[in-house]
């Protein structure tokens, strides 16, 4: 498996627009298997839950909000990456794309 930090970089996607992208993107992640579903959900709780468990902190101590802020940006550098590469194996070739 690859690791596609953006859209633009999957093979498959090369020469669309952002919307066809992402478009394209949103039907193979519709196609995931049950297990990379999961693993990926698993993945945005682990990000989100210390988000919260932070902000819970903040009655005692106003900088980790900071940190719940830090935590949150961390989000799309950590799970969508993983969501693209995941889905970029139920897209169709480039090859399919040019032929119809």
């Amino acid at each position: 498996m690859n690791f596609y930090l953006f859209p633009r970089d999957i093979p498959a996607l090369k020469g669309l627009t952002l919307k066809e992208r992402m478009t394209r993107l949103d039907q193979a992640a519709r196609q995931m298997s049950i297990p990379e579903k999961t693993l990926l959900n698993i993945l945005k709780l682990l990000v989100i839950v210390p988000v919260f468990a932070l902000i819970l902190r903040t009655a005692t101590d106003w900088t980790s909000l900071l940190w719940a802020l830090l935590v949150f940006l961390l989000y799309p550098l950590l799970v969508k990456p993983l969501q693209y590469s995941i889905s970029a194996k139920y897209l169709p070739d480039n090859d399919d794309k040019e032929q119809a």
